[in-house]
């Protein structure tokens, strides 16, 4: 019995990845969701397209990071 290496580094370098883009995603979906509006009230903006935008862009980070956790999931938990 022997270790394949190079796939264990394969994997490795693949989980990393992902990792950290749902980690900048998370962290982007934060950002618009602040800009939004949706944390604490700034008195110095007008509700606008602007922030219409940043709630789109809010919710899909937040659902594509939602998707990649579900696939990992649904990867791991047999049918």
């Amino acid at each position: 019995m022997g270790i394949d290496w190079g796939t264990l580094a394969g994997v490795f370098g693949v989980s990393l990845g992902i990792t950290v883009v749902v980690v900048v995603m998370f962290s982007l979906g934060l950002a618009a969701w602040a800009r939004a509006g949706h944390g604490e009230p700034a008195p110095d903006r007008s509700p606008g397209r602007h922030q219409k935008v940043a709630s789109v862009a809010a919710v899909l980070c937040f659902a594509a990071c939602l998707a990649v956790a579900a696939f990992g999931i649904d990867l791991i938990v047999p049918a």
